[in-house]
């Protein structure tokens, strides 16, 4: 498993941060190579996205997750991967730091090479720099889902 931590600062408040993150279909607008996120219901997505030319898809569980702090999930079938992404806010500047912390497994010689030049470490370096850009410039989330998933997999909406 290779694993990538990467961190950026957001000018909004970790309310508006959080809430655009929990927008997961949303995700094809700032992050490259991702086609497609499917969300079925508060806990199960269905991903589909390039990688290194080829084209992978995944189903992933949110195992959990809490407002303002963070969500943290799982591959549970197809490409494997598993992370967190939590948000801090700084009180005084009202900004928010995103820190996401992936764990992934590259898969045939293409991947593996991408994955020793650091590609999928620039992408997610990237993908926070868009989302970022993305949710300064509306100032307000697309939506929100304000539930919470506890890790005995038990969500309170």
């Amino acid at each position: 498993m290779s694993t990538i931590e990467k961190s950026v600062e957001v000018g909004v408040p970790i309310h508006t941060a959080y809430d655009q993150w929990t927008q997961f279909e949303s995700f094809p607008q700032f992050m490259e190579g991702v086609e497609s996120v499917k969300q079925f219901d508060d806990k199960r997505l269905h991903w589909k996205a390039e990688i290194g030319g080829v084209t992978r898809e995944w189903d992933a569980e949110i195992v959990d997750q809490v407002p303002d702090e963070r969500i943290t999930w799982r591959a549970v079938e197809g490409t494997k991967n598993q992370g967190t992404v939590s948000f801090t806010e700084d009180p005084m500047s009202k900004t928010t730091q995103v820190t996401l912390h992936l764990e992934y497994e590259p898969e045939g010689a293409v991947e593996k090479t991408g994955d020793v030049l650091k590609i999928v470490d620039m992408r997610a370096k990237g993908d926070l720099e868009r989302f970022k850009d993305f949710i300064e410039h509306r100032g307000t989330a697309t939506g929100a889902w304000r539930g919470e998933v506890k890790p005995s997999g038990e969500v309170n909406p």
